[in-house]
């Protein structure tokens, strides 16, 4: 099937992609295959990055994240221009 033919049945053409059946569709000499995308869901997508952090990463992130802002209060505590005392 070419472009101008399945434009008027690319609802039909999806169906039956989505069954797995095959649909070529051809443009110039060029053929394209309709394969239904699988997406994985965002419980599977971030469950996979599951083992990927050690046990008590949180823990260590949020304690040195504090201790950073802790160093940047102290910083941000001095002035930023030290008087010239000449």
């Amino acid at each position: 099937m070419n472009v101008c033919q399945s434009k008027s049945q690319l609802s039909k053409l999806l169906d039956a992609a989505k069954r797995g059946e095959d649909v070529i569709i051809t443009r110039r000499g060029n053929r394209f295959r309709l394969v239904k995308a699988e997406v994985a869901d965002r419980a599977t997508l971030f469950g996979a990055l599951k083992h990927r952090f050690p046990d008590g990463w949180m823990e260590e992130y949020e304690k040195a994240e504090q201790e950073c802002n802790e160093e940047l209060d102290e910083i941000l505590d001095e002035p930023i221009f030290q008087e010239d005392h000449r």
